[in-house]
């Protein structure tokens, strides 16, 4: 079994536990193909990691609608079209005039960035991010969370198998 569908499992499983729930409350979608990569990375202008790749290659994200079981913290995972979406969406409607950020080690000093990859939603404007064009000190790939109304961002891991991994530590 490959590491990342070592990681859906142990999620899965976790997700199930804490919520009470039952696997189809997580609404999980089909694996996402190459070609459907290609195309997402092409829209987006940046090169995808290969361990989100992977990743999303067992399970696509999850549905987005209301009573899916939230699959990592409290968090949904969005489905690649809607990461293009949410994506598009923050582009569009980010104003950053006039705001200063505190943003930590190894995150360019911006509010938001279309290097951003939003992966995961709590529903209510916050996202956690995939950084593709990170700072000095950063690292490609590294996880982030963008706050609808909050100005601070941090590195939370500097992968997402390393995320993963975090959040299945903290709820043990």
């Amino acid at each position: 079994m490959t590491q990342a569908a070592q990681l859906w499992q142990k999620l899965i499983t976790r997700a199930i536990a804490r919520e009470s729930s039952t696997e189809e409350n997580l609404q999980l979608l089909p694996g996402v193909e190459g070609q459907d990569w290609s195309r997402f990375a092409e829209s987006i202008k940046a090169e995808i990691p290969a361990e989100l790749k992977a990743f999303y290659q067992v399970y696509g994200g999850q549905r987005d609608e209301i009573g899916v079981t939230p699959l990592v913290r409290n968090l949904t995972l969005l489905s690649l079209d809607s990461i293009l979406e949410q994506w598009q969406f923050l582009n569009e409607e980010v104003d950053q005039d006039e705001i200063e950020v505190d943003n930590g080690p190894g995150i360019k000093p911006t509010l938001w960035s279309p290097a951003w990859i939003p992966l995961a939603t709590n529903g209510a404007g916050d996202y956690l991010c995939l950084d593709t064009d990170p700072d000095i000190e950063g690292t490609y790939g590294q996880v982030l969370y963008y706050w609808h109304d909050w100005e601070n961002r941090s590195v939370e891991a500097e992968s997402w198998f390393a995320f993963i991994e975090l959040c299945l530590t903290e709820e043990e």
